[in-house]
């Protein structure tokens, strides 16, 4: 007789009851969610469950904070039973509302605008940095990105900082830049800009793209169809 091999216990499940807020409440069309997850999930996974059922709020992750009871907790935070885990979008009030990130998730040009949108706000410009599909007459198969996150987001913050300083009718900023396989088409950085006039909108963007490119610590590789290169320090 063959040996028969043994069965293996599925692994204890927990519940996690989850709340949305705002916009997302809106979105989703219901406030609560329960989920059950495997022991020893994280915040990440109960994401990953909520848009599994609910698509629509999934390009709003590069903007989402989580909060496990009235703290604030990385996506790396390790859910315990019964835990009641809110998800929330960005703030709202001055420049706390700003949004600096690093994501490895695709970015939404539709979500980066709903971030800066402002009743102050006369005009919303949005900056998308794409993926191309030739350098120099080489022809690229896709990029890779890589950052030193927590200083990039400090240097992103920084910038607009400087952006509230130098233009007053700014009303909010949002910087992201992607991280990881970027294939052709595909958005490596975006930046928004919402201001009571348009000049200030138009010209506090293109400071911020430009700045970003020379300060931020973010690098690209650039892979072609014969062979690789790192370009350094964002360039391109």
């Amino acid at each position: 007789m063959r040996p028969v091999p043994p069965v293996l216990a599925a692994a204890p499940a927990v519940h996690i009851r989850v709340r949305l807020f705002a916009r997302y409440r809106e979105a989703a069309g219901r406030e609560r969610i329960e989920l059950e997850l495997p022991e020893g999930e994280t915040v990440e996974s109960a994401w990953s469950a909520v848009t599994e059922r609910l698509p629509e709020l999934a390009r709003y992750r590069p903007y989402t904070l989580f909060a496990v009871g009235h703290e604030y907790v990385p996506p790396t935070h390790r859910l315990r039973p019964d835990d009641e885990l809110s998800l929330f979008p960005p703030v709202s009030g001055g420049a706390g509302g700003d949004t600096y990130r690093v994501v490895a998730a695709p970015l939404s040009p539709d979500a980066i605008a709903s971030a800066v949108d402002d009743p102050g706000a006369g005009g919303i410009v949005i900056f998308s940095g794409v993926v191309r599909n030739e350098t120099e007459g080489r022809s690229v198969k896709f990029l890779e990105y890589e950052a030193h996150a927590p200083m990039a987001e400090a240097k992103m913050r920084e910038i607009g900082e400087g952006i509230r300083a130098r233009w007053p009718g700014v009303r909010r900023v949002a910087m992201l830049h992607r991280v990881g396989r970027l294939e052709i088409g595909e958005s490596s950085v975006l930046i928004a800009v919402s201001a009571a006039h348009r000049a200030e909108a138009f010209e506090a963007c293109r400071h911020a793209i430009d700045t970003l490119k020379r300060t931020v610590p973010v690098w690209k590789k650039e892979h072609f169809e014969d062979g690789e290169v790192w370009v350094g320090l964002q360039s391109g």
